[in-house]
Protein backbone atom coordinates (compact mmCIF):
# COMPACT_ATOMS: atom_id res chain seq x y z
CA UNK A 1 0.00 0.00 0.00
CA UNK A 2 2.88 2.38 0.75
CA UNK A 3 4.13 1.81 -2.79
CA UNK A 4 0.75 2.89 -4.17
CA UNK A 5 0.73 5.98 -1.94
CA UNK A 6 4.22 6.86 -3.17
CA UNK A 7 3.02 6.72 -6.79
CA UNK A 8 -0.06 8.80 -5.96
CA UNK A 9 2.19 11.37 -4.27
CA UNK A 10 4.14 11.75 -7.49
CA UNK A 11 1.05 11.93 -9.67
CA UNK A 12 -0.70 14.54 -7.53
CA UNK A 13 2.51 16.44 -6.67
CA UNK A 14 2.12 15.45 -2.98
CA UNK A 15 -1.11 17.48 -2.88
CA UNK A 16 -3.98 15.04 -2.51
CA UNK A 17 -6.38 13.83 0.15
CA UNK A 18 -8.44 10.79 1.04
CA UNK A 19 -11.95 10.36 2.36
CA UNK A 20 -13.87 7.63 4.11
CA UNK A 21 -17.43 7.29 2.81
CA UNK A 22 -20.15 5.69 4.89
CA UNK A 23 -23.42 5.55 2.95
CA UNK A 24 -25.36 6.16 6.17
CA UNK A 25 -23.10 8.54 8.12
CA UNK A 26 -21.57 10.57 5.28
CA UNK A 27 -17.99 11.33 4.26
CA UNK A 28 -15.02 12.55 6.27
CA UNK A 29 -11.63 13.65 4.96
CA UNK A 30 -8.35 11.96 5.94
CA UNK A 31 -4.81 13.09 5.13
CA UNK A 32 -2.79 11.01 2.67
CA UNK A 33 -0.09 10.17 5.21
CA UNK A 34 1.19 6.58 5.32
CA UNK A 35 0.41 6.49 9.04
CA UNK A 36 -3.31 6.49 8.19
CA UNK A 37 -3.12 3.31 6.08
CA UNK A 38 -4.06 0.92 8.96
CA UNK A 39 -7.05 3.10 9.85
CA UNK A 40 -8.19 3.24 6.23
CA UNK A 41 -7.85 -0.54 5.85
CA UNK A 42 -9.95 -1.05 8.96
CA UNK A 43 -12.66 1.31 7.75
CA UNK A 44 -12.68 -0.41 4.37
CA UNK A 45 -12.98 -3.83 6.03
CA UNK A 46 -16.00 -2.48 7.94
CA UNK A 47 -17.83 -1.75 4.72
CA UNK A 48 -16.82 1.84 4.02
CA UNK A 49 -15.47 3.23 0.77
CA UNK A 50 -12.02 4.85 0.46
CA UNK A 51 -11.87 7.74 -2.00
CA UNK A 52 -9.26 10.21 -3.22
CA UNK A 53 -9.01 13.57 -4.97
CA UNK A 54 -6.35 16.22 -5.67
CA UNK A 55 -6.11 19.11 -3.21
CA UNK A 56 -8.20 22.18 -3.98
CA UNK A 57 -5.13 24.21 -4.96
CA UNK A 58 -4.29 21.89 -7.88
CA UNK A 59 -7.72 20.45 -8.72
CA UNK A 60 -8.13 22.68 -11.83
CA UNK A 61 -5.27 20.70 -13.40
CA UNK A 62 -6.97 17.32 -12.97
CA UNK A 63 -10.19 15.76 -14.16
CA UNK A 64 -11.54 12.26 -13.72
CA UNK A 65 -13.46 10.28 -16.33
CA UNK A 66 -15.79 7.80 -14.66
CA UNK A 67 -17.49 4.51 -15.55
CA UNK A 68 -15.37 3.50 -18.55
CA UNK A 69 -15.03 0.21 -20.39
CA UNK A 70 -11.72 -1.08 -21.73
CA UNK A 71 -12.99 -0.28 -25.23
CA UNK A 72 -13.50 3.39 -24.32
CA UNK A 73 -10.05 3.50 -22.74
CA UNK A 74 -8.45 2.26 -25.97
CA UNK A 75 -10.46 4.81 -27.93
CA UNK A 76 -9.67 7.92 -25.88
CA UNK A 77 -6.70 7.23 -23.62
CA UNK A 78 -4.34 5.05 -25.66
CA UNK A 79 -2.60 5.38 -28.99
CA UNK A 80 -3.18 2.94 -31.82
CA UNK A 81 -0.05 0.99 -30.79
CA UNK A 82 -1.48 0.46 -27.29
CA UNK A 83 0.73 3.00 -25.48
CA UNK A 84 -0.98 5.26 -22.96
CA UNK A 85 -1.45 8.92 -23.73
CA UNK A 86 0.35 11.38 -21.41
CA UNK A 87 -0.81 12.29 -17.92
CA UNK A 88 -3.15 9.37 -17.32
CA UNK A 89 -3.84 7.39 -14.18
CA UNK A 90 -6.17 4.41 -14.64
CA UNK A 91 -7.91 2.56 -11.82
CA UNK A 92 -9.95 -0.60 -12.33
CA UNK A 93 -12.66 0.05 -9.74
CA UNK A 94 -14.46 -3.25 -10.34
CA UNK A 95 -14.00 -5.99 -12.94
CA UNK A 96 -13.94 -4.39 -16.43
CA UNK A 97 -14.98 -0.97 -15.10
CA UNK A 98 -12.52 1.91 -14.90
CA UNK A 99 -11.85 5.46 -13.80
CA UNK A 100 -9.19 7.50 -15.62
CA UNK A 101 -7.63 10.64 -14.17
CA UNK A 102 -6.09 13.16 -16.57
CA UNK A 103 -3.36 15.55 -15.45
CA UNK A 104 -3.57 18.65 -17.66
CA UNK A 105 -0.65 20.99 -18.31
CA UNK A 106 -2.99 23.98 -17.89
CA UNK A 107 -5.80 24.97 -15.57
CA UNK A 108 -9.28 23.87 -16.68
CA UNK A 109 -12.42 25.74 -15.54
CA UNK A 110 -15.41 23.59 -14.62
CA UNK A 111 -17.37 24.44 -17.78
CA UNK A 112 -14.46 23.28 -19.92
CA UNK A 113 -14.07 20.10 -17.89
CA UNK A 114 -17.76 19.35 -18.45
CA UNK A 115 -17.29 19.86 -22.20
CA UNK A 116 -14.35 17.46 -22.45
CA UNK A 117 -15.82 14.87 -20.08
CA UNK A 118 -18.90 14.65 -22.26
CA UNK A 119 -16.64 14.06 -25.29
CA UNK A 120 -14.76 11.35 -23.34
CA UNK A 121 -17.95 9.39 -22.56
CA UNK A 122 -17.93 10.21 -18.86
CA UNK A 123 -20.78 8.99 -16.65
CA UNK A 124 -23.44 11.70 -17.26
CA UNK A 125 -24.19 11.88 -13.53
CA UNK A 126 -20.55 12.44 -12.53
CA UNK A 127 -20.02 16.21 -12.42
CA UNK A 128 -16.38 17.38 -12.09
CA UNK A 129 -17.16 19.81 -9.26
CA UNK A 130 -15.49 18.44 -6.10
CA UNK A 131 -15.20 15.03 -7.75
CA UNK A 132 -13.83 12.07 -5.82
CA UNK A 133 -12.42 8.88 -7.32
CA UNK A 134 -11.91 5.44 -5.86
CA UNK A 135 -8.51 4.91 -4.24
CA UNK A 136 -6.55 1.93 -5.59
CA UNK A 137 -5.46 -0.67 -3.07
CA UNK A 138 -8.80 -0.75 -1.25
CA UNK A 139 -11.90 -2.83 -1.92
CA UNK A 140 -15.00 -1.59 -3.71
CA UNK A 141 -17.65 -2.16 -1.06
CA UNK A 142 -20.68 -1.60 -3.28
CA UNK A 143 -23.16 -4.34 -2.47
CA UNK A 144 -23.69 -5.21 -6.13
CA UNK A 145 -20.05 -6.32 -6.36
CA UNK A 146 -20.19 -8.80 -3.47
CA UNK A 147 -19.32 -12.29 -4.69
CA UNK A 148 -20.57 -15.72 -3.61
CA UNK A 149 -17.91 -15.85 -0.87
CA UNK A 150 -18.92 -12.43 0.52
CA UNK A 151 -15.79 -10.88 -0.96
CA UNK A 152 -15.42 -7.55 -2.77
CA UNK A 153 -13.17 -6.61 -5.70
CA UNK A 154 -9.95 -4.72 -5.09
CA UNK A 155 -9.58 -1.36 -6.87
CA UNK A 156 -6.41 -1.84 -8.92
CA UNK A 157 -3.91 0.73 -10.17
CA UNK A 158 -3.59 -0.21 -13.84
CA UNK A 159 -1.44 2.67 -15.09
CA UNK A 160 0.03 5.92 -13.76
CA UNK A 161 2.10 8.57 -15.54
CA UNK A 162 3.53 11.30 -13.30
CA UNK A 163 6.26 12.30 -15.79
CA UNK A 164 4.11 13.98 -18.46
CA UNK A 165 0.89 15.98 -18.60
CA UNK A 166 -1.91 15.98 -21.15
CA UNK A 167 -1.94 18.87 -23.60
CA UNK A 168 -5.67 19.56 -23.78
CA UNK A 169 -6.80 21.83 -26.65
CA UNK A 170 -8.38 25.14 -25.79
CA UNK A 171 -12.14 24.79 -25.97
CA UNK A 172 -13.16 26.63 -29.14
CA UNK A 173 -16.02 28.73 -27.89
CA UNK A 174 -17.06 32.33 -27.49
CA UNK A 175 -18.56 34.04 -24.48
CA UNK A 176 -21.30 36.55 -25.01
CA UNK A 177 -20.76 39.56 -22.76
CA UNK A 178 -24.48 40.27 -22.30
CA UNK A 179 -25.58 36.75 -21.35
CA UNK A 180 -22.29 35.09 -20.29
CA UNK A 181 -23.43 31.97 -22.14
CA UNK A 182 -21.24 29.75 -24.29
CA UNK A 183 -22.08 29.82 -27.98
CA UNK A 184 -20.56 27.92 -30.95
CA UNK A 185 -17.51 29.42 -32.62
CA UNK A 186 -18.55 31.30 -35.75
CA UNK A 187 -16.52 32.97 -38.54
CA UNK A 188 -18.70 36.02 -38.07
CA UNK A 189 -18.39 37.22 -34.47
CA UNK A 190 -21.42 39.01 -33.11
CA UNK A 191 -20.94 42.30 -31.34
CA UNK A 192 -20.10 41.85 -27.66
CA UNK A 193 -18.45 38.40 -28.02
CA UNK A 194 -14.85 37.55 -27.25
CA UNK A 195 -13.14 34.45 -28.66
CA UNK A 196 -10.20 32.46 -27.40
CA UNK A 197 -7.01 32.67 -29.45
CA UNK A 198 -6.88 30.42 -32.50
CA UNK A 199 -5.75 26.91 -31.59
CA UNK A 200 -3.24 25.29 -33.94
CA UNK A 201 -3.01 21.58 -34.46
CA UNK A 202 -0.73 19.13 -36.24
CA UNK A 203 -3.21 18.80 -39.10
CA UNK A 204 -2.60 22.48 -39.96
CA UNK A 205 0.98 21.55 -40.95
CA UNK A 206 0.33 18.39 -42.94
CA UNK A 207 3.15 17.77 -45.47
CA UNK A 208 2.22 14.32 -46.71
CA UNK A 209 5.12 12.87 -44.72
CA UNK A 210 4.93 12.06 -41.00
CA UNK A 211 8.42 13.33 -40.12
CA UNK A 212 8.11 16.52 -42.15
CA UNK A 213 4.71 17.20 -40.59
CA UNK A 214 6.11 16.64 -37.09
CA UNK A 215 9.00 19.02 -37.70
CA UNK A 216 6.82 21.72 -39.26
CA UNK A 217 4.41 21.51 -36.34
CA UNK A 218 7.20 21.49 -33.73
CA UNK A 219 8.74 24.54 -35.39
CA UNK A 220 5.42 26.41 -35.30
CA UNK A 221 5.00 25.63 -31.60
CA UNK A 222 8.58 26.61 -30.80
CA UNK A 223 8.07 29.96 -32.53
CA UNK A 224 5.08 30.50 -30.23
CA UNK A 225 7.33 29.89 -27.20
CA UNK A 226 5.69 26.61 -26.18
CA UNK A 227 7.75 24.70 -23.58
CA UNK A 228 9.48 21.53 -24.75
CA UNK A 229 7.19 19.38 -22.58
CA UNK A 230 4.11 20.85 -24.30
CA UNK A 231 5.56 20.30 -27.77
CA UNK A 232 6.38 16.70 -26.85
CA UNK A 233 2.88 16.07 -25.51
CA UNK A 234 1.28 17.51 -28.62
CA UNK A 235 3.35 15.39 -30.97
CA UNK A 236 2.60 12.27 -28.94
CA UNK A 237 -1.10 13.05 -28.71
CA UNK A 238 -1.84 14.25 -32.24
CA UNK A 239 0.20 11.85 -34.37
CA UNK A 240 -1.57 8.52 -34.77
CA UNK A 241 0.77 6.53 -37.05
CA UNK A 242 3.98 5.48 -35.30
CA UNK A 243 4.87 2.45 -37.43
CA UNK A 244 8.24 3.94 -38.39
CA UNK A 245 9.18 4.47 -34.72
CA UNK A 246 8.11 1.31 -32.91
CA UNK A 247 9.07 1.13 -29.26
CA UNK A 248 9.03 3.70 -26.49
CA UNK A 249 12.78 4.46 -26.63
CA UNK A 250 12.88 4.93 -30.40
CA UNK A 251 9.82 7.18 -30.28
CA UNK A 252 11.24 9.23 -27.40
CA UNK A 253 14.60 9.70 -29.10
CA UNK A 254 12.94 10.73 -32.37
CA UNK A 255 10.72 13.32 -30.68
CA UNK A 256 13.68 14.72 -28.74
CA UNK A 257 15.69 15.18 -31.97
CA UNK A 258 12.75 16.83 -33.71
CA UNK A 259 12.12 19.30 -30.89
CA UNK A 260 15.80 20.16 -30.40
CA UNK A 261 16.21 20.83 -34.12
CA UNK A 262 13.13 23.07 -34.20
CA UNK A 263 14.24 25.05 -31.13
CA UNK A 264 17.74 25.48 -32.52
CA UNK A 265 16.35 27.03 -35.71
CA UNK A 266 14.16 29.43 -33.72
CA UNK A 267 17.03 30.48 -31.44
CA UNK A 268 19.38 31.10 -34.38
CA UNK A 269 16.89 32.93 -36.58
Amino acid sequence: MQSIFQKLNRYFCVKWQLAVLDLNSGRWIISSSNKNIPYLKAENANGRHILLQPALSISPYYMMVDDLSITTIHLHHKYSDGAWKPGRMAVETSPENYQVWIHSNRSLPLDEKRHWLKKLCNDPGADPNNRWGRCPGFRNRKEKHRDSKNGYPMAKLIWIDWKYQADIPQYKSCHTARTNRIVPLSPQLLKGEVCLNKFISRSDYEKGDESKTDFSYALALARRNYPQSNIRNRLLTERTNWKSHNGIHKKDAYITRTIEKAIAIVQNS
